[in-house]
């Protein structure tokens, strides 16, 4: 009944509060177990301070790194491979722009040009006759020797002329003598000379005439030693032959040369012979024929033109320095450049050693 309901009986607080706290110890781990799982992790949290994705993304991104580094490296050694290769080109190039330029200026160019005069200073045509016999000389125009009367005998001429004695050039006990003729000069009338010569007899197998050229008569009729002078001239000039039984027809032609350092005057001339029908009844010596004519009224001057130009050279020159310059310029900003790109890699693979330290 719930009168007769009767109470519990009284238990004391504290063994109730003893009895709750050894059931919660019975079952939560304990110290020592806490300690040895705090132990456990430790290291595993100090040591990464990256979570795992962040190493995989780092691990991914290293190769792409050094093949950027090789790339750079290459590309580095192909400029400097060009610097040289500019550097080379550019030296040569001014080697052989001084070469070219003292090759020009050692070996002139020889420009020609002809002067048309309408007559020429009377050359001087000197005969060395030795034991010839000067039988006549007369001047004729237009290409026209009138028959011969009386071959091998004196005819009167009108020529002028002058007898020199002289030692010669190369042989000082060689005494020379020379008839030097009076030349013609009306080229537009087609001026000439015609010299007949007799020789009686010669010990030599060859008998010929020999005779020289020279630009002007009046040099010779204006010296004061003319002996000198014909020395000069055969030190200077060329001789030439004639051979007898024959006319041999001489046209000249006149070259002056000017040059930086040489002048002078050469005679070229171009020579045909014909065969003498001699029809005398007493043939006892043996005759010479010549004609001296000019060839056509030009006179052709030949100048020495150095053709090397100093300013040229120069403004190449001063192109290949200017390129050397540039390319020494461009070979230190790719050296510097590389060296700071090495500078960077070192600092990351520094920053990478310590992360990972």
């Amino acid at each position: 009944m719930p009168g007769n309901r009767q109470p519990k009986p009284y238990q004391p607080l504290s063994n109730s509060i003893d009895d709750e706290e050894e059931e919660d110890e019975g079952n939560s781990p304990s110290q020592d177990s806490f300690e040895d799982a705090t132990r456990d992790e430790g290291p595993h949290n100090a040591g990464s301070s990256i979570l795992p994705e962040e190493e995989g993304l780092r691990d991914s991104s290293s190769p792409m790194r050094i093949s950027k580094t090789c790339v750079k490296n290459v590309f580095t050694v192909v400029l400097i491979f060009i610097y040289l290769l500019l550097t080379a080109v550019a030296i040569f190039l001014a080697y052989q722009t001084i070469s070219d330029f003292l090759e020009k200026l050692n070996q002139p160019v020889m420009s020609v040009t002809y002067k048309e005069v309408d007559s020429f200073s009377p050359p001087g045509v000197a005969l060395f006759l030795g034991n010839a016999q000067l039988l006549s000389c007369k001047h004729h125009y237009h290409d026209y020797i009138p028959v011969l009367v009386d071959p091998g005998k004196p005819q009167p001429g009108d020529c002028e002329f002058r007898n020199v004695t002289y030692v010669g050039p190369f042989s000082n006990a060689t005494q020379k003598h020379a008839v030097v003729v009076r030349g013609p000069s009306d080229v537009r009338n087609k001026e000439l000379i015609f010299m007949q010569f007799s020789l009686n007899e010669t010990q030599e197998d060859f008998s010929a005439i020999t005779y020289m050229l020279f630009a002007r008569f009046s040099d010779l009729t204006d010296s004061e030693d003319k002996s000198e002078f014909m020395r000069d001239c055969e030190r200077n000039y060329s001789t030439w032959t004639f051979s007898g039984g024959f006319r041999t027809w001489v046209k000249m032609s006149l070259v002056k040369t000017a040059g930086k350092n040489k002048e002078g005057v050469e005679f070229r001339q171009e020579s045909s012979v014909v065969k003498f029908n001699d029809k005398r009844t007493v043939q006892t010596d043996q005759l010479f024929f010549v004609v001296f004519e000019w060839r056509d009224p030009y006179i052709q001057e030949i100048r020495l033109v150095v053709t090397a130009n100093p300013w040229s050279s120069i403004a190449i020159l001063c192109g290949v320095f200017m390129a050397l310059f540039k390319a020494a310029n461009f070979a230190k900003l790719t050296i510097q450049w590389s060296i700071r790109m090495r500078k960077r890699h070192l600092k990351n693979k520094s920053k990478e050693l310590r992360s990972i330290n």
